[in-house]
């Protein structure tokens, strides 16, 4: 009888897992796509101004640079202001973070973008620091974080689930083990898979242009990558932004699809 009863909540648990992740459906206004998302842009915001101070911390904090924080931000906005991501609820802010060792830019939810010093001194144009900020534009307003949540939550719930339906009274270290295998399924789910790197990168192209800048240094940004990781040490770019594989043969072809007569002059590099 025991063992039916947990079965029977097994099934509405997962049951109700399921619905709740299918559930909640909304269409994106700058991509079109339609995403399984449990949070609104309002939490998005407080969740990331929540984690903000928390993630500058891991990488020494802000720069003290206050002139080279300013250039950040100044370019940042100008990719926002110029396109859709300004149309957008987010509260679109920049930060140069002090690490100078590590080869990292990152977005959280809501809008809070980091660059660390040591990516930053690795490219050698304006253009190619706007192509970088916009590609994290391109994962805040493509809710690539919401969905990754979304899709934890429903991990979950499963495992949750898994881990009652499994339960053996006599051998209690059952749950201990669902417990790492839910922890595991989290941070593998909270990593950004191909499709987010190319729709952040697709956004990249779509943003540099209306704010000047030309859609042709992020190729440059993937080539300086490309010489990190032939060094012996991987940049940590590529290891919160897992590579996709052809990037640049990606990006050559959105560049060409969306100018097919030639990019356009005056563009800053």
């Amino acid at each position: 009888m025991r063992g039916n009863l947990r079965y029977l909540i097994a099934l509405v648990m997962a049951a109700f897992s399921f619905a709740t992740y299918y559930c909640n459906r909304s269409k994106n206004e700058v991509t079109g796509e339609v995403q399984h998302v449990s949070m609104s842009p309002t939490q998005e915001i407080a969740l990331g101004l929540q984690a903000a101070p928390e993630m500058a911390q891991q990488y020494g904090g802000i720069h003290p640079d206050k002139a080279a924080g300013a250039a950040v931000e100044r370019i940042g906005q100008k990719v926002v202001q110029s396109t859709k991501a300004g149309q957008t609820p987010y509260k679109f802010q920049f930060h140069l973070l002090a690490d100078e060792n590590t080869i990292n830019a990152f977005a959280l939810p809501g809008g809070q973008v980091f660059i660390t010093a040591g990516l930053l001194k690795k490219l050698s144009s304006e253009g190619e620091v706007a192509g970088v900020l916009a590609h994290e534009i391109g994962h805040v307003v493509g809710r690539h974080s919401a969905e990754q949540v979304a899709k934890s939550q429903l991990t979950q719930g499963l495992t949750g689930a898994a881990a009652i339906a499994s339960y053996d009274p006599d051998r209690p270290g059952t749950i201990a083990n669902a417990a790492v295998a839910a922890m595991v399924a989290k941070l593998l789910n909270l990593r950004y898979g191909r499709q987010d790197e190319l729709e952040a990168d697709k956004l990249a192209v779509d943003f540099t242009v209306p704010a000047g800048y030309d859609p042709r240094s992020m190729i440059k940004v993937m080539e300086v990558l490309q010489r990190e990781g032939g060094s012996g040490r991987t940049p940590e770019f590529l290891s919160t932004h897992p590579n996709p594989g052809n990037r640049i043969q990606e990006l050559q072809r959105e560049i060409a699809a969306d100018y097919p007569g030639g990019v356009p002059a005056g563009l800053k590099q």
